[in-house]
């Protein structure tokens, strides 16, 4: 059944193998594999938590984390809660999860007494706002960090396990070794103030793991949480392949309903598409149009590069992708399959939407 996502297993095992190399073997940091981009498939799971590179497996989301609890029980891997967690899954988040990223000390304090109740201990990396200001105290708040870790630290049944940073996400901020000898330099305070070493010192995502094979990672740095830079061989912060890694472990396949010569001008007056906005065309003339049985409601359209190169994506609706396929020197009949690759909103779509089947190869 079409659309499908296809992972190429042996290719996905090489990425980790790739960054492996660079993030462990070159950096001396630990590695977070992130799980959300495939929302948290189980076959790549298996294979992540089989892996004996991997250190932690990493998602945004309890639910699923919980999906591979059962892998990672009687292994020495760990998992981690990447977004802040909200008031309503902490008890989820204690029974299901090993550390989590924490900003605001009335969460941790609630974590707190939730692993009292369960027995347990909870490790907490606290987050610090380099500057792309999404979450963390920010680091000019330095008393309020130093007093937030020593809260923590006087906590019974939580762990400062560390402290952790992201960049890029949301301000686009890339991660440099000045920005990133910030966090060094206040986890060197935090263990100044509490009396010991902390565990991690994480220092980004895939936009970090080029600073290592630039040579120019801070040494205090000890992990790094990598997703797309594993799924896809991207290093985010300037584009540029991760060595070793490949950009097609997963593609998309999806099936032509109707392949019709058409003109390439809509006919009539032009307003709003299905999602609001007001397209723009390109006269080509009149073109062999396919159609494809999968939309924006399970796709990121933008995010796809077709393997026929001949292929232009000309746009799509809901439910349905359409291509020119006019100059292609293959000839496209209906029920052929078209393949692509994908950036990384793409894949996270593909990923979550049930519509998309899931194969292995």
């Amino acid at each position: 059944m079409y659309p499908k996502l296809v992972y190429n297993m042996e290719k996905l095992k090489a990425n980790v193998d790739a960054a492996a190399k660079i993030t462990k073997d070159d950096g001396g940091c630990s590695m977070m594999c992130v799980t959300k981009c495939v929302c948290a498939d189980r076959k790549v799971c298996e294979m992540l938590a089989a892996h004996p590179s991997v250190d932690f497996l990493a998602d945004s989301r309890v639910d699923n984390i919980k999906k591979y609890a059962d892998l990672i029980k009687d292994t020495e891997k760990q998992s981690v809660l990447l977004r802040l967690p909200m008031m309503s899954e902490i008890k989820e988040l204690v029974e299901y999860v090993d550390i989590s990223q924490n900003s605001e000390l009335v969460t941790i304090e609630a974590i707190n007494e939730e692993a009292a109740k369960q027995g347990k201990v909870h490790k907490i990396l606290l987050m610090v706002d380099l500057g792309d200001l999404r979450e963390g105290i920010f680091f000019k708040e330095e008393e309020k960090i130093l007093k937030t870790a020593e809260a923590i630290e006087a906590m019974s049944n939580v762990e400062l396990y560390g402290l952790s940073t992201n960049l890029t996400c949301y301000g686009a901020i890339i991660p440099k070794n000045d920005n990133l000898s910030v966090l060094c330099n206040m986890a060197d305070k935090v263990e100044e103030r509490i009396g010991r070493k902390l565990t991690v010192v994480s220092g980004g995502n895939s936009s970090s793991i080029y600073l290592i094979w630039k040579g120019d990672m801070p040494e205090k740095i000890n992990n790094l949480r990598l997703g797309e830079s594993i799924m896809l061989g991207n290093d985010t912060a300037y584009g540029e392949t991760v060595p070793g890694a490949v950009h097609d472990a997963m593609t998309l396949q999806a099936q032509i309903i109707e392949l019709q010569e058409k003109p390439s001008l809509p006919i009539g007056e032009v307003g709003k598409d299905a999602f609001g906005n007001v397209p723009e065309y390109e006269d080509r003339g009149i073109i062999k149009r396919a159609i494809l049985a999968v939309g924006k409601q399970d796709i990121d359209i933008d995010g796809l590069t077709p393997v026929d190169g001949q292929v232009d994506i000309l746009g799509g609706s809901s439910d349905h992708m359409i291509l020119d396929v006019t100059n292609c020197d293959k000839e496209y009949r209906v029920g052929d399959v078209v393949e692509f690759v994908l950036e990384y909103g793409a894949l996270l779509k593909a990923a979550t939407s049930e519509y998309v089947k899931k194969d292995y190869i």
